[in-house]
């Protein structure tokens, strides 16, 4: 006798396969935003670092620190100079980088970096200050991180 039946998985075990799946995702994703986020952050730091050695460069080359991200930046064309010296890669000058919006003024006693997530707990979740001190300073709320903000140890 010959079972002509079609074997297979059954709707309900297809379903608990399914809902299984799910919850791993469920608890995955969260994490790894999380990681991704942690990654954002930690790439503005270094971004950090890199204008500071950048505004290092331009002080001792031109006499006086870059007011601006576009100073420290890639000419449009022509030689480098103080419109635009070349230290820095084409995004960072254009003020945006791993998920953060960078900005560079001038201060009375020389430069403040600040770091800003593009979007607030999505692509980061701390802001970033920093200036010619060296000294970091982080908020981890939307408002942005300032020179009394509490310093990264």
């Amino acid at each position: 006798m010959q079972n002509n039946r079609r074997r297979g998985f059954s709707l309900i075990e297809l379903l608990i396969v399914i809902a299984i799946i799910l919850i791993i995702a469920a608890i995955a994703v969260p994490k790894m935003n999380r990681q991704i986020m942690h990654a954002h952050e930690m790439a503005a730091i270094r971004q950090i670092g890199t204008v500071h050695q950048a505004e290092t460069q331009y002080y001792s080359t031109f006499g006086k620190y870059a007011q601006t991200l576009t100073e420290l930046g890639p000419p449009a064309s022509g030689a480098a100079g103080p419109a635009a010296a070349d230290l820095i890669p084409k995004s960072l000058a254009e003020g945006k980088n791993s998920g953060y919006i960078f900005a560079v003024q001038g201060t009375p006693t020389g430069y403040a970096v600040t770091a800003v997530p593009e979007v607030f707990g999505s692509s980061g979740n701390r802001t970033f200050y920093s200036d010619q001190t060296l000294v970091i300073r982080q908020n981890g709320t939307a408002e942005p991180a300032t020179a009394t903000s509490p310093e990264i140890r």
